[in-house]
């Protein structure tokens, strides 16, 4: 096993909130760019699995293949293997570990993902580094990371400014990039990837019941202890002020016009040597 080590904080923590979207998301929402280079066989590694639902989706797409879903998280771990315990999917298993010190030996994968992760991690080029250590010659590092500077939302929000300027704020005292979405590319080239495969593609929240489900879900992730406890202890914003943010969300989000959009770059990075 690699030696793990402290990186960034986590900005979001994982209460229910946070897992709830975690939850939301499949290889068809958050991993089409990846999906067309899946074969059955491939064994793959997904860092920062968190519950389990994309990383489930990874092995029912690499049949007679296995995926290995890490989080740094150990309790986590244990909504994942409910997860691939409901659906019946033998060929996935999970384990704790860090991206920086992957407990892996050299050359073990097929592919490396890694999906929101790298926004999140005190150094992303030697986090791909180790990406790249673990994957085989001529297999693939995948990473796909939001980019909170450039999300947009109409009608305009006050309140919405002020959740984005303090979240930026926040995740960038606990050491990460929260705009790291623009990044991607360049800090796999920092890694030693040659042949860089760069897209882009959105999350986007526009009739009612998705409204309602994002705004609420983000209404509640403000007022969630271990964000709003972070918050007021870099002194970002008292409790009065997350307050109003957290009803802006829900105000927002009962608006009939109301529409967010959540921009993603996504980068394959295929190692050469």
């Amino acid at each position: 096993m690699g030696r793990t080590r402290e990186t960034a904080v986590y900005t979001h923590g994982h209460g229910e909130a946070v897992l709830r979207s975690h939850r939301w998301r499949t290889a068809a929402n958050s991993a089409a760019y990846l999906m067309g280079s899946l074969r059955p066989g491939m064994r793959v590694l997904d860092v920062g699995c968190g519950p389990g639902t994309l990383t489930a989706d990874l092995a029912e797409l690499v049949p007679g293949g296995v995926v290995v879903g890490l989080e740094r998280a150990p309790g986590v771990l244990a909504d994942a293997r409910a997860e691939a315990a409901r659906r019946g999917t033998g060929n996935v298993e999970f384990a704790v570990g860090d991206v920086h010190a992957l407990p892996c030996p050299d050359g073990a994968f097929d592919v490396v993902h890694a999906h929101q992760v790298l926004q999140h991690v005190g150094d992303p080029v030697a986090a791909l580094r180790e990406m790249r250590r673990v994957t085989r010659p001529g297999g693939l590092v995948a990473a796909r990371d939001s980019d909170y500077g450039a999300m947009s939302w109409t009608p305009a929000c006050a309140g919405l400014d002020e959740w984005r300027a303090v979240y930026r704020r926040t995740a960038r005292a606990n050491g990460g990039e929260p705009d790291a979405g623009r990044f991607l590319a360049g800090w796999a080239r920092g890694a030693g990837f040659d042949e860089v495969v760069v897209s882009s593609s959105e999350w986007v929240y526009r009739d009612a019941e998705d409204r309602a489900w994002w705004s609420g879900m983000w209404a509640d992730r403000t007022l969630a202890p271990g964000y709003a406890d972070r918050v007021r202890e870099l002194d970002l914003a008292d409790a009065q002020a997350l307050e109003a943010v957290a009803a802006a969300w829900r105000e927002w989000g009962r608006l009939p016009q109301g529409r967010f959009t959540v921009p993603h770059r996504e980068i394959l990075c295929r190692r050469t040597a």
